[in-house]
C-alpha cells in the first residue's frame, strides 16, 4: 500500500543541493514525486511510495545533505499520482 506525503522543509536548505540530494535519494529509496525550491527559501516535497519508504525519505529529510541546517520539516497526507520523481521550478 502506497502512501503520499507533503513536506516542507524549512532552515538552510536552498542553494546546498538539497533538490539534487533529495531526488538521489527518492531514487535510491524507489520514491515517486517531486521537490521544489519555494519562494520564502523553504524546500517543498511530496513523496509517493511504501510506508518504510516514505519514512526514511522524511529522517533523511530532517537531516538533508552535508550543507543544510534543517530548523523544521512538516509533513502532511497528501494525495496524487506520479510515475518518477522529479525536479520541478521554483513557485
Amino acid at each position: 500500500m502506497a502512501v503520499t506525503k507533503h513536506l516542507v522543509i524549512t532552515g538552510r536548505v536552498q542553494g546546498v543541493g538539497f533538490r539534487f540530494y533529495m531526488q538521489r535519494k527518492a531514487r535510491e529509496l524507489g520514491l515517486t514525486g517531486w521537490v521544489r525550491n519555494c519562494r520564502d527559501g523553504s524546500v517543498e516535497a511530496v513523496v509517493q511510495g511504501s510506508a518504510s519508504a516514505a519514512e526514511a525519505m522524511m529522517a533523511w529529510a530532517r537531516r538533508g545533505p552535508p550543507s543544510a541546517v534543517v530548523a523544521e520539516l512538516r509533513v502532511t497526507d497528501a494525495s496524487g499520482d506520479y510515475g518518477a520523481f522529479e525536479t520541478r521550478p521554483t513557485e
